[in-house]
């Protein structure tokens, strides 16, 4: 049986001309109002006009397969290349009948995987698909995020360190969805503590924010406590000078990171008398390489 492997992301334009249709695509057909498109378009400009995020992917699927000997491709959620187009490649080019999808979301894996298994059934012969599920308490993935916390602190002289704190930061989500029972804020609070636990030694204070949070239907709250919230309790605090910024709900630079962290949240990380540092992202390093090939022939 020929096995391939689906890398799959949430999903990035290359063309800003594509962003009402993605967007679009995020709010389930409903229209985005016009002044979202433009601050959509204002924070891709300010990273470079374009995200990463496809480039990063499409090089680490590159990898991976080399290291796997599989065929391993690179799909989006909500947008292109969709997973329907690339399942049918694997189908129909390469005859791969068995397909291990992991998603590029450790924390949310199911709602990727149900996405490509629908999508695997209009197609005929239908390929078997098997998910990896939320991978984002894998020890050499925690151990991977500890390296690049450890890498920044140690950057900085003992005396800054021992007045930074480690902010470790997540997207955010609506207060329906985790009020439905999603285990989303559980597996990230345990990721968290996990990385925590990993840099002690060197930086022994760390909270955990929830960031990028949008507009909830009907305007409902979303998962916090929120980045400037958080900021302004470690200003507070007054023992504390610096701050480590610590993406671990993320796995790779994209406008979340690079604009959100490295410019919104550093404004306001700078704005309340505070250094902004950042631990690098895991994008497609040597050591992320070989997470993803565990959980593949685990």
């Amino acid at each position: 049986m020929e096995r391939a492997v689906l890398l799959v992301t949430h999903g990035t334009v290359d063309d800003l001309a594509d962003l009402p249709a993605f967007v679009t695509n995020i709010r389930r057909g409903s229209p985005p109002p016009p002044e979202l498109i433009a601050e959509l378009k204002r924070r891709y400009h300010a990273i470079g006009g374009r995200s990463p995020l496809n480039e990063t992917t499409a090089r680490l699927a590159q990898k991976l397969e080399q290291k796997l000997g599989l065929p391993v491709r690179m799909a989006s959620r909500l947008w292109k290349p969709l997973a329907k187009d690339v399942l049918w490649e694997l189908v129909r080019e390469l005859a791969a009948r068995e397909v291990t999808v992991l998603a590029m979301a450790q924390h949310s894996s199911a709602v990727y995987v149900e996405a490509v298994r629908a999508a695997a059934k209009v197609l005929t012969p239908s390929p078997t698909i098997r998910g990896v599920p939320n991978w984002g308490q894998t020890p050499a993935l925690l151990d991977a995020f500890a390296t690049r916390i450890r890498a920044a602190a140690l950057e900085l002289s003992e005396e800054r360190r021992a007045r930074a704190v480690l902010l470790l930061t997540a997207h955010s989500l609506p207060m329906a969805i985790i009020a439905r029972g999603d285990a989303y804020e559980r597996e990230v609070r345990a990721s968290a503590e996990a990385v925590a636990a990993r840099v002690r030694d060197l930086l022994p204070d760390h909270r955990v924010a929830f960031q990028s949070q949008g507009m909830s239907e009907g305007g409902g709250a979303w998962l916090g406590p929120d980045l400037e919230e958080t900021l302004l309790a470690i200003k507070t605090g007054g023992d504390k000078d610096t701050v480590i910024f610590a993406a671990i709900g993320f796995l790779a630079d994209h406008v979340e990171i690079l604009f959100d962290l490295d410019i919104e949240a550093r404004r306001w990380t700078e704005a309340h008398g505070l250094s902004y540092v950042r631990a690098r992202s895991l994008n497609d390093d040597d050591d992320f390489v070989d997470v993803l090939a565990g959980l593949v022939a685990r």
